[in-house]
């Protein structure tokens, strides 16, 4: 088995790449053209027609898809091949409505572990490596997608899916894990625990790859220096086909898309509008390969940057930065916009850990905000004033960073359910 770079593809030309993009697209408007009655529909509506689209520029003459529409046409109305060509589905974790149900065909899986075999050998993976794939398996992308993209890198891959600590930890240490893929969180969960238990000196991991949920900075920082590894973002959605849309390199500068699969648009989240390149907007995605769910314009609600600035690595494709918040999860509290970022930015800068919840609530007529911190177990001795005092701190902290006042309650460690997937990080009360 071969060490997984794709030179001709991952440092090909613009011009190339362009090429690809505007022959894969035109094939593709014309396969949901003929295949997917549902966006054809939506196609007719807005008086466009394949003839219209005959390259990349054209782009922005089609109608956008949004999650509404997944679930408008549940389970099989956007489906491009017949059912008996598909040979799996994964679906979305439905923590925020409804299950999202994708398929896919034997290519487009290959397709799709190529995308995470790219970003693992981007982290330094080889076939020398033991990759810890602590992802959910099942319905969940996470597993299957990091599973298959170790396959064929040449790992040794360690099915482990999450939880039961206790035996990752072992595994861990037995079989000399060297490249751990889960969510942050869970990463950070681990973390702790091999603290707890005296291991770090038995554990051997160079470079996690996490994704599944939004993470900060300071959160990434924490967990390098916790786990003694390089902590490198990977990112997907299930719709599009699961992790491995995009991934960090080594130089650690952005995730770069694979454009030869994807097209990336940043749009305007109020008008819809095509933003020039540099801005911050809404990130928006084309299948051009995958043929099972071939999503035109898929609106992803994650606010980020594409930037073309060459990178040290020698990849040429476009690098979107790590979601800056997302166009409809963003939370409005009193008229003022808060991202949960901002709130994990103020309690990791005062030394805490990245387990924390968020309770929105409307008593009278009026938000309140209230944010349950986990303390460690070193200032959980301490006095009842003394952990008055650190949250009557971090309520002036939170209130700097937010421009309003947010209600703290530190709580015993580990008393902050976990979660073995995506972390619940909000409770907004109004919505019930």
């Amino acid at each position: 088995m071969r060490n997984y770079y794709q030179p001709e593809i991952e440092t090909a030309s613009r011009e190339q790449i362009r090429q690809w993009q505007d022959e894969r697209l035109v094939q593709q408007v014309q396969h949901v053209w003929d295949n997917v009655p549902y966006y054809r529909a939506k196609m007719e509506e807005k008086g466009v027609t394949p003839a219209d689209i005959k390259s990349v520029d054209d782009l922005h003459k089609l109608p956008f898809l949004t999650k509404a529409d997944l679930r408008d046409a549940y389970p099989y109305g956007l489906m491009g091949v017949p059912v008996e060509e598909c040979v799996r589905i994964q679906s979305t974790s439905g923590t925020t409505g409804k299950r999202v149900v994708a398929f896919y065909t034997q290519g487009d899986i290959d397709l799709w572990e190529d995308c995470c075999a790219r970003a693992i050998v981007a982290v330094g993976g080889t076939k020398e490596d033991v990759c810890h794939v602590s992802y959910g398996y099942g319905l969940f992308t996470g597993g299957a997608g990091l599973h298959g993209g170790s396959h064929k890198v040449g790992c040794l891959t360690l099915p482990m899916s999450s939880g039961n600590t206790d035996r990752q930890l072992q595994f861990m240490e037995d079989l000399g894990s060297t490249i751990i893929c889960c969510t942050p969180s869970y990463a950070a969960y681990l973390a702790e625990s091999i603290h707890e238990r005296g291991l770090q000196d038995k554990i051997h991991l160079k470079a996690g790859i996490f994704g599944a949920e939004a993470w900060s900075e300071n959160m990434r920082r924490d967990i390098e220096q916790k786990l003694g590894l390089k902590a490198y973002d990977i990112y997907g959605l299930t719709e599009i086909s699961g992790p491995g849309v995009s991934f960090e390199c080594e130089a650690q500068t952005g995730m770069h898309i694979n454009e030869d699969h994807f097209i990336a648009e940043i749009i305007d989240p109020d008008t819809g509008e095509v933003l020039p390149e540099g801005s911050k907007g809404e990130l928006v995605f084309t299948c051009i390969t995958k043929k099972a769910f071939p999503l035109l314009r898929y609106r992803t609600r994650d606010i980020c940057v594409l930037s073309r600035e060459a990178c040290p690595c020698g990849r040429t494709h476009v690098k979107m930065t790590k979601p800056m918040g997302r166009s409809d999860d963003m939370l409005i509290i009193r008229g003022v916009n808060v991202f949960p970022s901002q709130i994990e930015t103020v309690l990791l800068q005062q030394g805490y850990p990245a387990n924390y919840q968020i309770i929105v609530d409307r008593v009278n007529n009026s938000d309140t905000l209230e944010v349950l911190v986990e303390m460690t177990p070193d200032n959980f001795s301490d006095s009842l004033g003394d952990i008055t005092a650190k949250e009557k701190l971090l309520v002036a902290e939170l209130k700097s960073m937010l421009g309003l006042h947010a209600k703290v309650k530190l709580v015993a460690p580990k008393t902050i359910t976990r979660s073995e997937g995506k972390a619940v990080r909000i409770i907004d009360n109004r919505k019930i």
